[in-house]
């Protein structure tokens, strides 16, 4: 006698449909974080003001936290379906090129936002 098990929940299959969307704007995010951080360059090399500063280091962190959120999405897509609910697919997920290639992409993102929270965003005294 079969039982039925269905392979993966409804739940399951929304959340990734929705990560594979978000994946896709994955290019215009990073190249939003790259112009971000020109500017925000081209501002300190310029010796601007505080508060200009400081708007130029939010907006960077805003535009790596969206393509941090991204790449997160792409990499959760990248695993499969099946990794949803089940930490041993997530787990082979990342041991596969796409896998590891999403994963690595992530950790830098995380550590790139990570480190201009510490030392880029510029505290103005109020």
């Amino acid at each position: 006698m079969a039982f039925f098990r269905p392979r993966v929940s409804r739940e399951a299959e929304v959340r990734y449909h929705a990560d594979q969307e978000a994946a896709k704007g994955y290019p215009a995010m990073l190249e939003k974080a790259r112009s971000a951080e020109r500017e925000y360059r081209a501002k300190r090399a310029d010796h601007a003001p505080g508060a200009d500063l400081r708007a130029a280091g939010v907006a960077l962190d805003q535009a790596l936290t969206g393509a941090l959120r991204s790449a997160e999405s792409a990499q959760r897509a990248t695993f499969g379906v099946k990794a949803y609910d089940d930490r041993i697919r997530r787990r082979k997920g990342r041991a596969t090129p796409e896998g590891a290639k999403w994963t690595a992409e992530v950790d830098r993102l995380r550590t790139l936002r990570e480190e201009h929270r510490l030392t880029g965003i510029v505290r103005v005294p109020g």
